[in-house]
């Protein structure tokens, strides 16, 4: 519906408005984050547990460096050299290369992100304190919608204006023949935008509706309540429905972090006990670093839905194999490059 020069000034318009927004409700202050980290320090997101970072040796300090993946843990560390207070935390532009991507429309092998962090104290980590920052979040992104469909009368508003909470569990026991995807299609399609929580943790199954990395967000600690009647971690992904590609689109994933006793136990689960040697494992395990929740909200996924595109690379340069290319040339796709 845009054509490039108004699809980059658009890009802008989103970017700048959605952060606003953002920092505002959450109250985040705005920190300068690294493109990369020493090997070695446990830092880096290990996202589901086995993707491997683009590393390089720093010639000049003699030190292996790796791209970071996201900034999960950096961020905590941040917040604590900080000495940041309970309701209060920081955001920051994040910018990654994930070599292991399999590209389509949706994923890129180049990911910029808002990676955020706030500190809650111990009585905050909670489904009520998750479930409330989501809707915060939502709301930035519902005001966000509104701003860009009134500059640009040709797009027109699709967001529902509530999002629907539902933990993986609940899913799995209403769709119990379809495979996670599937179940994210189906409830994303019935409510137009959803939270699954509880994404990581095995499921009655015995599978987890997808794999979480066992040291960031905390998918073990949280029991049944009145508006979640089934187990629950706490974390989760907000997922939209877009009507465009037919499927459901997550836009962020995020979640409370895990204090001691969670870290102890997901590390058992998932035999990964050895990482209590890294600096930050036992920073978090001796309670030297700050309880918090903290997330990535996608900043080209959300200005693909938005703008209504088709591609993600028609808001992002990335490199894309020639056949993907010569499909989007036909469809009538624009690519940046």
């Amino acid at each position: 519906m845009l054509n490039i020069k108004e699809t980059e000034h658009a890009i802008k318009l989103i970017k700048d408005t959605f952060q606003s927004y953002l920092s505002t409700s959450l109250k985040l202050r705005r920190v300068t984050a690294p493109l990369f980290v020493k090997s070695g320090l446990g830092i880096n997101d290990d996202l589901s547990g086995h993707e491997v970072p683009v590393r390089f040796v720093a010639d000049s300090i003699h030190t292996q460096c790796e791209i970071v993946h996201s900034l999960a843990k950096w961020k905590r560390l941040k917040l604590g050299e900080m000495n940041e207070v309970a309701g209060y935390g920081i955001y920051t532009d994040m910018n990654a290369i994930r070599t292991h991507e399999v590209l389509d429309e949706l994923h890129s092998l180049y990911v910029d992100q808002w990676d955020w962090e706030k500190v809650i104290t111990k009585d905050e980590r909670t489904l009520t304190t998750l479930f409330d920052t989501v809707k915060l979040i939502y709301q930035a992104l519902l005001n966000t919608e509104y701003l860009v469909c009134e500059h640009y009368p040709i797009l027109h508003p699709f967001l529902p204006q509530q999002i629907h909470f539902i933990t993986a569990e609940e899913l799995l026991q209403r769709y119990p023949t379809l495979s996670s995807k599937e179940r994210e299609n189906y409830i994303c399609q019935e409510y137009g935008a959803v939270f699954i929580c509880g994404i990581g943790g095995q499921l009655s199954n015995g599978e987890p509706h997808d794999f979480r990395a066992p040291d960031y967000d905390d998918w073990t600690t949280s029991a049944p309540t009145s508006d979640m009647p089934l187990h629950s971690g706490l974390n989760g992904d907000i997922l939209i429905w877009y009507e465009p590609l037919q499927k459901a689109v997550e836009i962020s994933s995020m979640g409370i972090r895990v204090d001691a006793a969670a870290l102890q136990q997901q590390l058992a689960l998932t035999h990964h006990e050895d990482w209590k040697q890294y600096p930050y494992h036992n920073a978090i395990l001796t309670d030297q670093l700050p309880l918090t929740i903290g997330g990535g909200i996608g900043q080209s996924r959300l200005c693909m839905l938005l703008l209504h595109k088709r591609h993600i690379g028609e808001v992002q340069a990335s490199v894309w194999d020639e056949q993907m290319l010569a499909h989007c040339l036909q469809q009538g796709i624009n690519i940046l490059q």
